[in-house]
């Protein structure tokens, strides 16, 4: 512990961000770095706990504590080789991850939590700057000879591709879309991660040896019988894109769509790629309605912003969750409304209403029938009788969440079943699935979930794959 007086004297201080007035005319990086002296005091703060449950809040089994004191003695290249131990990528979870660890963080009991995000964040951008982050091929005398298949290029398959590498094995990454990265590049907007950073990862992953195939949908090129046959082990990482839809009437009209389909056509705009999804979906100008009220519902909250729509409304069924817990639930993950840089720079948010209907005119949504809704003494949320109203709409989100993985060709051909939350069933609560050679990670095994999980699920699937190709591994688990 750097200062054991810390965390009584300094407070947490939050991540300056850029004005939103100015933030919401780009798409660049909503975050400004917090100044070294700064985080040389956030880090002050933590207590280095006998029993540290940030460790065990973060799935990746961060060892925060440790880089939490380097930070604060100035031991930087220490501090970056401590956070590489556990997380491959902390560029990508320092920008995008909730931070479960600072819910568990002991301050959290009577306290603002650590800044453990930011930390890391700064302690890996530091570590590219000082030119620290190289690739690190391995030795050739250390080739297994085993060849292994990565299927989808998110954070689960960057992380399991590697481990595997890493192991020695040589590594194929597919990837359907024509660029690596998976939700990364055609998901999450660039306010939250510009697409650089993901390239800076990518090209180091290439100089350590993966390869990537980009615009391959596995299933169909390669077929699946050519993939297992050309591969020695498989790691499905293909996400669980299969977005939750509304059965309600209307709901055929032009001008209702799934979140991520808006979502990936305005990261190629972004990017400065065509867009050649018909129809081509755009908030600009619009009055869009957002269903949904969680990280997707935000991002879509954003690129509207940035689009110019001419309103935007985000609803969410169930009653408006708490500001502060009413009682805590330390070191459990609380239940409080989560508010977004997003929520800052406009849009109107509302609970407790429901969607009943749409109605339009020349096959073009123009209106919403909506509810409001209540919880009975069950927990069940229902229609309040006689609160039925209209909101105009040219343009409505279904960001309601993910049934699981698409059921595309590989999936069918594969035939693995599915589990809890529509994901692929695999065996012993482990990574192999009941097919030999196979394993799956990320969201496609979990459904939906954090990119600290799928990085993290991407390392134990890449072990569990090491071990059946050697008979054992020396990969962390």
């Amino acid at each position: 512990m750097g200062d054991p007086r810390g965390f009584l004297k300094i407070g947490r201080k939050p991540t300056p961000k850029r004005d939103k007035v100015e933030r919401i005319q780009d798409y660049r990086y909503v975050y400004e770095p917090m100044p070294d002296g700064d985080l040389k005091e956030q880090a002050s703060r933590c207590m280095d706990c006998g029993v540290p449950f940030c460790n065990i809040g973060c799935p990746l089994g961060n060892l925060i504590p440790d880089w939490n004191d380097l930070v604060y003695k100035d031991k930087w290249r220490v501090a970056i080789d401590r956070l590489h131990a556990t997380n491959n990528f902390p560029e990508f979870t320092g920008m995008l991850c909730p931070a479960p660890c600072e819910s568990a963080c002991v301050l959290s009991i009577n306290d603002d939590p650590v800044t453990i995000k930011e930390i890391e964040l700064s302690i890996i951008n530091r570590a590219f700057e000082e030119g620290w982050v190289t690739a690190h091929p391995p030795d050739p005398e250390r080739r297994t000879g085993k060849r292994a298949a990565v299927v989808g290029s998110g954070p689960a398959g960057l992380a399991a591709a590697q481990q595997l590498n890493r192991a020695g094995h040589t590594v194929t990454v597919f990837e359907k879309d024509d660029k690596v990265g998976g939700l990364l590049r055609y998901g999450i907007p660039d306010y939250k991660i510009e697409k650089w950073v993901v390239d800076r990862r990518i090209a180091l992953l290439e100089g350590e040896g993966i390869e990537f195939r980009t615009s391959c949908h596995v299933g169909e090129d390669p077929t699946t019988e050519e993939l297992k046959s050309e591969f020695d082990a498989v790691v499905l990482a293909v996400g669980a894109l299969e977005g939750r839809d509304v059965e309600t009437p209307g709901r055929e009209l032009g001008g209702i769509h799934l979140a991520m389909d808006y979502l990936a056509q305005q990261n190629r705009r972004v990017a400065g790629l065509p867009v050649e999804a018909d129809p081509e979906i755009s908030a600009r100008g619009k009055n869009v309605i957002i269903l949904g009220g969680g990280d997707t519902s935000a991002d879509c909250l954003g690129n509207a912003h940035r689009e110019g729509a001419a309103s935007v409304q985000v609803l969410t069924h169930g009653p408006k969750p708490p500001e502060n817990p009413d009682h805590y639930t330390w070191p459990d993950w609380p239940f409080i409304l989560r508010t977004y840089p997003v929520h800052e720079e406009g849009g109107e948010r509302q609970w407790s209403v429901a969607v009943k209907g749409f109605e339009g005119e020349n096959g073009q949504v123009t209106k919403m029938n909506a509810v409001e809704t209540e919880r009975t003494p069950e927990g069940k949320t229902v229609y309040k009788e006689g609160t039925e109203f209209d909101m105009d709409a040219d343009l409505v989100l279904l960001a309601i969440g993910f049934t699981g993985p698409v059921h595309d060709r590989l999936i069918s051909d594969l035939d693995l079943g599915f589990g809890e939350r529509g994901a692929i069933a695999t065996a012993n609560g482990g990574f192999a699935t009941k097919d030999p050679g196979l394993f799956v990670a990320g969201d496609a095994k979990r459904g939906a979930s954090l990119i600290v999980w799928a990085i993290a699920e991407g390392r134990k699937s890449a072990r569990e794959a090491d071990e059946y190709l050697m008979g054992e591994t020396l990969l962390p688990g």
